[in-house]
């Protein structure tokens, strides 16, 4: 039988205190966390009190999860789902929450209601059935309490409780450590919608082979070999990045949600037997997907939203036999907006406020090398894996609408000249930065690229 850790404990003993005083409570723990057993060791304990529970999951594969985990308890446990034959005398139920929108009504209320991946809760389907069990206690759990647009909790929760940081968890060997690697990439022009880039103009402006061959390049000088995980924008961008991959000599193929649960779940038992190095796909591993013989995540799919960013890096955090860390090949440059996985962030039932998620271009915690392009904490002078000693902070620009303020007649003389003395590829990065350029690096490639059509 399992046994719960000290933290898990610890943080499940606080979320039943809260209970006293509130009726829904979020539990909020970093991705790999525990967050399933924990919130199965408290099924345990309060079916053994008479009570019924309904857990609620938004994919098939993590009903397996969470079932196999509450055997593991001793407990009972029966399916709703579409695939999964209907029946209404059990105590604890693990549903798919658009299967149990259809049944809420067919099953007698529950006692306990348990949410997994919580940030979907103020959702229709979710809500739905919360407001049908109005007497219910909630308890959801999540590694990242806010919406993917960045709005809070606060209509579905009462209060939120925290869990330990990813850096202490590292720290206690609970998590795997990282690298981070962030090619520089082009400034992403494409709109944005409900306060990401738009879904369609972001699939078009990454599919790009050039874009996908950078990233099979840096997998092979970096993560040669090694089981990865590939986010992308789109089904066909995950198609076209796994054959890119095939046709740079890797066992590379794409999973995705239209599969067959049993070629999906064959799909990823090949994948953790390292029969397939590289699985590519689109969303249906962003959350609450338990694979931890990921050894590298690769990033293609960029994203304004913090949650969306963190359960992706997320995934590759878990610790692996043999995995001395994860690494991180941002594509990206999710980590330059979002800053690092282990980055101390302050969560909210009322949400980050507007005026920050609109800010979160880019990452002041961050500092990335101009020769590796390892990313780091800003605190940091030299680069940690090659020794090259790191770019001091830019000076502060003035920008309007996304573009730097016109300099003067006598300042663009002056910029011109400057960008004549700089001969080499680091001098110009190095003046872009001084600039006050988001992405510097990008820039002086494309002036070295001038200089030679010249």
């Amino acid at each position: 039988m399992l046994v719960l850790r000290p933290d898990q404990s610890d943080l499940i003993e606080r979320c039943r205190q809260a209970f006293h005083k509130h009726r829904s409570v979020l539990l909020q723990a970093p991705c790999a966390f525990g967050k399933t057993v924990a919130f199965s060791w408290l099924a345990q304990q309060v079916t053994e009190r008479g009570k019924r529970i309904v857990i609620i999951v938004h994919r098939y594969e993590l009903m397996d999860q969470v079932a196999r985990t509450l055997e593991e308890f001793g407990v009972s446990y029966g399916f709703i789902g579409a695939s999964h034959h209907f029946q209404t005398h059990h105590q604890v139920y693990v549903a798919s929450v658009f299967s149990l929108a259809r049944r809420v009504h067919d099953i007698a209320a529950p006692d306990l209601v348990i949410i997994d991946e919580a940030h979907h809760a103020v959702a229709g389907s979710w809500a739905s059935i919360l407001a049908a069990w109005p007497k219910a206690r909630v308890l959801g759990v999540t590694a990242t309490p806010e919406r993917l647009d960045g709005s809070g909790l606060r209509a579905a929760f009462d209060v939120l409780i925290e869990g330990p940081s990813v850096r202490s968890l590292i720290a206690a060997g609970h998590l795997c450590d990282y690298r981070v690697f962030a090619p520089p990439i082009q400034a992403i022009e494409v709109p944005r919608r409900a306060g990401d880039y738009a879904k369609e103009a972001l699939a078009h402006w990454m599919d790009k082979p050039h874009l996908t061959g950078s990233a099979v390049d840096h997998y092979r000088k970096l993560a040669h070999g090694k089981r990865a995980l590939v986010f992308c924008v789109s089904l066909e961008h995950a198609q076209n990045v796994a054959q890119q991959f095939v046709a740079a000599g890797y066992r590379a193929t794409r999973i995705d949600g239209g599969m067959e649960r049993n070629a999906r779940r064959d799909m990823v038992d090949q994948f953790r037997r390292g029969e397939i190095q590289v699985l590519t796909s689109c969303e249906i591993v962003s959350e609450g997907f338990d694979l931890p013989a990921i050894e590298c995540a690769i990033l293609l799919r960029p994203t304004m939203s913090l949650a969306m960013h963190l359960q992706q890096v997320g995934r590759a955090l878990r610790t692996y036999p043999g995995k001395e860390y994860a690494l991180l090949l941002d594509h990206a440059g999710n980590t330059l907006r979002h800053g690092l996985p282990d980055e101390q962030r302050e969560w909210s039932l009322d949400g980050r406020p507007k005026q920050e998620r609109k800010a979160a271009e880019t990452s002041e915690w961050v500092r990335t090398c101009l020769h590796c392009f390892a990313a780091m904490p800003a605190a940091a002078t030299e680069c940690k894996y090659c020794g090259r000693p790191l770019p001091v902070k830019p000076r502060t620009v003035e920008e309007r609408e996304g573009e730097l303020v016109e300099l003067k007649e006598l300042e663009r003389k002056e910029a011109r000249r400057m960008q004549g003395s700089a001969k080499n590829m680091d001098a110009l990065i190095e003046l872009g930065r001084q600039r006050g350029y988001r992405n510097p690096s990008y820039w002086a490639m494309r002036v070295m690229q001038g200089r030679q059509r010249a």
